[in-house]
């Protein structure tokens, strides 16, 4: 999707959205009002002390080697040559991941953001190189940042093991640093007001601790948002949007043998997973969904809570969420 398709498909104005029953929260519903051009996404948050601003930014790709990835490369290999040079979303022109997640930092520093949320796919797999090169960027940055994992970020292709295994495996050996004592399944940060919750769903369930954690966070009554990789599934949307989706399983996975990894359940998703999707657009008080994945930008509203998916970051794509 292009720049003015995007704008034109995702400038709704500011939409003032009713009020929504709730099971199991009894938080008092937020009212909603947002707009969203391009990637600024500017939200009036009722009772908020002073203004913020947030940068999301996801699927980035990054990707180095060096001698330590030699024991590697055959799990690499078709990653390290996806994303060596792409079109920027905005000017067409020539980038690269790298390039791209340099600007985008830029531009946080710029803004003075209060928060950089990386919501995964930061890296094409977990190169010990590309790790270290984007912390080193993130301290010289400077800027408050928190992070969870996209499902190539854990992922070496053809590895054998369950996904859940991958994933706890290379988060502890690799990741670690960037998680900076977090959970790597699970936190939170909070936004003169606005409660960030960040859930790693990477491999396109959730837990029953992370449902829960979800469910104590947004129990205050507080406004909050909820930050995954992989979008909620929606009403029409296809199976991208996986995390929920009534048609997510083996019978819809097309991509296991080009990934070479277990292929999804033959029984879908876990009732857990089913829980929260349906707790998260049953919560009064949440006040949107920011989601990447997809490599697509767009904008769902379900129940009356936005999801919005950012452009990939590889190409210059971010989220700059205004709250005021």
């Amino acid at each position: 999707m292009d720049r003015r398709t995007f704008i034109t498909s995702a400038s709704l104005g500011a939409l003032a959205i009713g009020r929504f029953p709730s099971s199991g929260n009894n938080a008092k519903v937020i009212q909603r009002d947002f707009s969203l051009t391009g990637p600024r996404f500017r939200y009036t948050v009722p009772g908020l002390a002073r203004p913020g601003n947030v940068l999301f930014i996801s699927d980035t790709h990054l990707w180095r080697t060096d001698e330590r990835e030699d024991a590697y490369r055959q799990y690499s290999d078709r990653m390290a040559g996806a994303y060596n040079q792409t079109q920027h979303v905005i000017t067409h022109e020539h980038t690269t991941p790298e390039e791209s997640f340099e600007a985008s930092l830029a531009y946080g520093r710029e803004k003075g953001v209060d928060l950089v949320v990386l919501g995964g796919d930061i890296f094409s797999f977990p190169s010990e190189a590309a790790i270290e090169w984007t912390v080193a960027r993130l301290e010289a940055a400077g800027l408050p940042y928190v992070y969870t994992a996209g499902n190539h970020d854990w992922h070496y292709e053809g590895m054998a093991s369950p996904v859940a295994e991958l994933r706890e495996k290379w988060s502890a050996r690799r990741l670690r640093p960037l998680y900076r004592g977090d959970d790597p399944l699970m936190s939170y940060r909070d936004v003169n007001g606005v409660r960030f919750i960040v859930l790693d769903n990477s491999t396109y369930e959730i837990t029953p601790e992370q449902l829960e954690f979800f469910r104590i966070h947004v129990r205050s009554g507080g406004p909050c948002f909820l930050v995954v990789h992989i979008p909620l599934y929606t009403p029409g949307r296809p199976v991208s949007f996986g995390c929920g989706h009534p048609e997510w399983g083996a019978a819809s996975d097309r991509n296991h043998e080009i990934e070479r990894r277990e292929r999804w359940p033959e029984g879908g998703h876990t009732s857990t997973t089913l829980a929260f999707h349906e707790a998260v657009f049953d919560t009064p008080n949440l006040l949107g969904i920011l989601a990447g994945h997809t490599h697509t930008a767009s904008l769902d509203l379900f129940r009356g809570i936005p999801q919005v998916v950012a452009s990939p970051n590889a190409s210059g794509g971010y989220i700059h969420l205004e709250l005021v």
